[in-house]
């Protein structure tokens, strides 16, 4: 990695790389097994570079795979700073970053700064120090309500369900945003901060490129910890009104940033993205502002249905966001928390036609794209039974939300039959179904027409092609149920048609559409890209 001393002028574009990068999303657990135990690991991630470098990625964001008791699948971090080893060790993450970076792959790993697991050494030693000392300090405990203290402090629920608080046997109450294994963290005590800067210093001396911030509308919490208004809207995948909600995005969490954004600048050439579940533009813009992230997830693309309307009025408001911060905007249609864009969009045949329009909908906007991986296969969620569920949602939502183990489920590579070459054990530890037989990396491979290659054609004109620059965008008048953009600067222009019948196309040479053509005419469910 280069120092900053050696650093020229000439390459000042190449150390913010990550404006206009293309990231895939490792789901760790999923991707590929390497130890034959049914689980995704560090090893199987590496015998897949070379094809992540054949599909044309530019950077890597892996989720978790810090020790973990994996209450919420590696979410629920007991040492920040090792492997666990269900996926490996320092030594097999350090080979993986060497090897990543031999493809021209770059590495940024998932960083949870809003809580730990119970396993942490310091929460284990608050439970043995009782009420008022020093290691509770350094979470989030409380004096219960009602006359005896047998209410929670207030009346938070949680992000996967049931309340925010556990009761312990001395009566005091500790609070946490998401499973009661994922004690919060206190974030006005120094230590916290503290030991966040050494484990992003230990993961950058060796070498990532970058880190994911989970929950970064979290981490701050409100004087007093108001109650949430009852007219809020709740659960994951929720963006959040701080004036209703004020479990999240506390003014407080900008000094949070501020803080990482220091310790990243020390390495020339690193980035910090954040998960910002933030439904006010304004708000938003914080904190991509020039001392915090350099990035920030924007989710009204996820949110947006298949509909010119909708997903003209989510990437208007995505581009507002950014405009004035000096930060790039970032889109992505699918990720481990939400269902799979090709079920949302309708599953089936119409679902890959609508994903394989939106893909070039989202590849040609300015800015950074984050992919999930197996969308380039075109997956869809699975609906798994009930016997195969892991996600704490589950459980914790007394069997009423299913989870988010649909979207998670191991991708498939090769053969006929499950486990389709992700292990060569005997089983996944989510199931694969038998349908995924005609998904498989393999059998996409050699098939021009198929989802793998068309996703590797557009990012490479992605990548090459010269219309594919300018930060702003131009919108043409459209029929209803179809839009159509310009790039400017280089001039791409990009139409969409969600209508039910064809549209006239724009004027200009086709340079890449998302399914057969007719004529001078665009089809329902079809996107095209024009220069």
């Amino acid at each position: 990695m280069r120092r900053s001393s050696d650093l020229q002028p000439e390459i000042a574009d190449e150390s913010a790389w990550w404006r206009d990068a293309v990231f895939y999303q490792v789901y760790v657990r999923s991707f590929a097994d390497a130890n034959d135990d049914g689980v995704g690991d560090l090893d199987g991630i590496r015998s897949r570079l070379g094809y992540l470098e054949l599909l044309g990625v530019d950077a890597l964001w892996l989720t978790p795979f810090f020790t973990s008791p994996m209450a919420d699948h590696g979410y629920d971090v007991a040492d920040p700073r090792d492997v666990d080893p269900l996926f490996g060790d320092l030594d097999a993450f350090d080979r993986l970053v060497t090897e990543a970076h031999a493809h021209n792959i770059r590495v940024t790993i998932d960083l949870v700064p809003n809580h730990t697991s119970d396993r942490h050494p310091w929460f284990q030693a608050a439970l043995r120090a009782g009420p008022g000392s020093p290691e509770r300090a350094r979470y989030v405990f409380r004096e219960g309500g009602g006359f005896d203290g047998s209410l929670p402090p207030n009346n938070w629920p949680s992000q996967f369900g049931g309340p925010a608080w556990t009761r312990l046997p001395d009566g005091q109450w500790y609070l946490h945003l998401f499973a009661p294994e994922q004690p919060d963290l206190n974030w006005d005590n120094p230590e916290v901060s503290a030991d966040l800067a050494r484990t992003l210093r230990f993961w950058l001396d060796r070498g990532v490129d970058g880190f994911r911030i989970d929950v970064a509308h979290g981490m701050a919490k409100p004087v007093g910890l108001p109650d949430v208004d009852p007219r809020a809207e709740l659960g994951s995948g929720v963006r959040h009104d701080n004036a209703l909600d004020p479990r999240f995005d506390d003014d407080g969490v900008h000094e949070v940033h501020r803080m990482i954004r220091k310790v990243v600048d020390e390495y020339p050439g690193r980035m910090a993205v954040g998960e910002i579940w933030v439904k006010d533009d304004e708000r938003w813009a914080r904190y991509v502002r020039p001392d915090e992230l350099h990035l920030g997830f924007n989710f009204r693309l996820v949110e947006a249905e298949f509909d010119a309307d909708a997903v003209r009025a989510a990437i208007d408001h995505s581009l507002a966001a950014v405009r004035g911060t000096g930060a790039p905007p970032t889109w992505t249609l699918s990720n481990h928390d939400v269902v799979r864009h090709v079920t949302r969009y309708g599953d089936g045949s119409i679902g890959r036609q609508r994903a394989r329009a939106m893909a070039l909908v989202e590849l040609a906007l300015p800015g950074v794209v984050y992919l999930y991986n197996g969308e380039e296969l075109g997956l869809p969620n699975v609906e798994l039974p009930d016997w195969a569920l892991q996600d704490p949602i589950w459980t914790r939502s007394r069997h009423t939300r299913r989870g988010r183990d649909g979207c998670r489920v191991p991708l498939p590579w090769e053969g006929d039959t499950p486990p389709f070459g992700f292990t060569e054990g005997v089983t996944t530890w989510l199931p694969q179904p038998n349908e995924w037989a005609g998904l498989t990396a393999e059998s996409q491979l050699e098939d021009p027409d198929s989802m793998l290659s068309f996703y590797r054609h557009a990012l490479e004109l992605r990548k090459s092609h010269q219309a594919f620059t300018g930060d702003e965008l131009e919108w043409y008048g459209a029929p209803a149920g179809c839009f159509a953009f310009r790039r400017k600067g280089g001039g791409l222009i990009c139409a969409l048609n969600t209508s039910g019948a064809p549209v006239p196309l724009p004027p200009g040479e086709v340079l890449l559409a998302s399914g057969p053509m007719d004529g001078n005419q665009l089809p329902p469910d079809t996107a095209v890209w024009l220069v």
